[in-house]
Order: structure tokens, then C-alpha cells, then sequence
């Protein structure tokens, strides 16, 4: 097996997938956003029985994790369309949160240059409520920065199904030429069974 094998780069490609998805789904723990949550949660377990069947050899289970990035990458192009307000949806909306708490995701608050303030009047400043709160501006808005995490996603996952679909064709090769019988099946040779 070479450094630069299907299989390997398969490996190195759920391992990044496995990062990105557990640094994903801190975010949205932060955010309270519960829909991302458990899609996240069957990502990182669907990438992870993808990556046993890299390592151990089991065509099953690379054929589960191909299927499940198909359905990965219509996640991902849904919350693109969701956060770039695309084909009748908003980013407004409760979808994320599944209508449960009025959160939203926690790069609204928290992005990289954001700079907030709290409104000046004295007779709102002993109120609690931290829709007060406004962001002024911020190096790069929210629904950006969301959007570049799908992006990130959909790179890897596409890389990673191409790679699958090799890996699991290159393993269907090796179980057509093996004859359990610790030789290799030739078909220029008559197979010889001995007893």
C-alpha cells in the first residue's frame, strides 16, 4: 500500500471530515441550534464507520458513508440556500432551531470583528433581555461565515466520495481475485483446489 493510495487518501479525507464536523457541531452546541446538532452528530458517526471500513477493509460500510455524503452535501447546499436567503428561504427563520429556542447561530454575535454595544438609553440598561444588545459591524457577517463552512464541507465530501467510490471499486477488485484459499485467481489459469 503506497502513501498516496486511494485508501489512504480516503483516510485522510474522513479524518478532516471528522474534525471539521466535531468543530461544526461545537458551534452549534454554542448557538443552540438543534437541527445542525443532530445532523452533525449522524455525520461524525457515519464518517467514522466510513473510516473503519477504509482501515478494515469492509466494502459495507464505505458504501453506507457514500451514501450518507450524498445526503450530506443536500444538507449543506440547504443551509447554504437557508443562510443566503436563496429559493423562498430565510435565514430568519426557526428552521435551525426546530421552532424550540428563539437562538440563533453564534457567529451573529461573536464573528471575527464584530464590535457590539449596548443601546445607550438608562431605562433599557436594567432590563435582562439580550436582544438589546446590537453588533455594530463585523469583519465578515454571519451568514458568511456559515456559508464558508458548507463550503469547506462540500469540498471534502465531494473529494471523499470519489475517493469512496474508488476504494469500494478497488475492493470489489481484490474480493473478485481472492479465492479464500490463499492463492489468487488467474483467469489465464485453471483454478486448482487442493484438498
Amino acid at each position: 500500500m503506497g502513501c498516496c493510495s486511494g485508501r489512504c487518501m480516503l483516510i485522510f479525507l474522513c479524518s478532516l471530515q471528522l474534525m471539521t464536523a466535531v468543530e461544526r457541531q461545537v458551534f452549534d452546541f454554542l448557538g443552540y441550534q438543534w437541527a445542525p446538532i443532530l445532523i452533525n452528530f449522524l455525520q461524525i458517526i457515519m464518517v467514522i464507520l466510513g473510516l473503519f471500513g477504509t482501515i478494515q477493509y469492509r466494502p459495507r460500510y464505505v458504501v453506507l458513508y457514500l451514501l450518507w455524503t450524498l445526503l450530506w452535501v443536500g444538507w449543506n447546499v440547504f443551509v447554504s440556500c437557508l443562510y443566503l436567503d436563496l429559493g423562498g428561504l430565510s435565514k430568519d427563520s426557526d428552521v435551525l432551531s426546530l421552532g424550540v429556542s428563539p437562538h440563533r447561530t453564534w457567529w451573529k454575535d461573536n464573528g471575527p470583528g464584530c464590535e457590539s454595544k449596548g443601546l445607550p438609553s438608562t431605562g433599557w440598561q436594567s432590563q435582562e433581555n439580550p436582544e438589546l444588545i446590537t453588533v455594530l459591524s463585523c469583519w465578515l457577517e454571519y451568514q458568511y461565515i456559515e456559508v464558508l463552512h458548507c463550503i469547506v464541507q462540500l469540498l471534502i465530501s465531494l473529494l471523499g466520495f470519489v475517493y469512496a467510490c474508488y476504494v469500494v471499486s478497488t475492493f470489489s477488485d481484490e474480493e473478485d481475485s481472492f479465492n479464500f484459499i490463499s492463492e489468487f485467481h488467474h483467469p489465464s489459469k485453471p483454478s486448482q483446489l487442493l484438498f
